[in-house]
């Protein structure tokens, strides 16, 4: 899971263009979005189309369950690991 974990992080900085911040810089339960990494929706999307493309997961935008998805870097590995392709 760990490895997992490492390869969100990066996936968030690269598609993200997070250019200040390194993989050990994230907190894997720290928030994503409002305070955290300060993320906000369209940030979400972005991070929703590149996790498909890597993991081949889906999530409906606005649904309850994308937000607890999407809550920390933990819980989207933790959804990857459940449900990747």
């Amino acid at each position: 899971m760990q490895a997992l974990i490492e390869d969100i992080k990066r996936l968030i900085i690269s598609s993200l263009n997070l250019e200040d911040v390194a993989p050990e810089d994230i907190d894997p339960n720290a928030p994503l979005f409002g305070e955290g990494l300060g993320l906000d929706s369209i940030d979400a999307l972005e991070l929703g189309l590149a996790l498909k493309k890597a993991y081949g997961i889906s999530l409906a935008a606005e649904s309850e369950e994308a937000r607890r998805v999407f809550s920390s870097v933990a819980s989207i590995a933790e959804y990857v690991a459940a449900h990747r392709v």
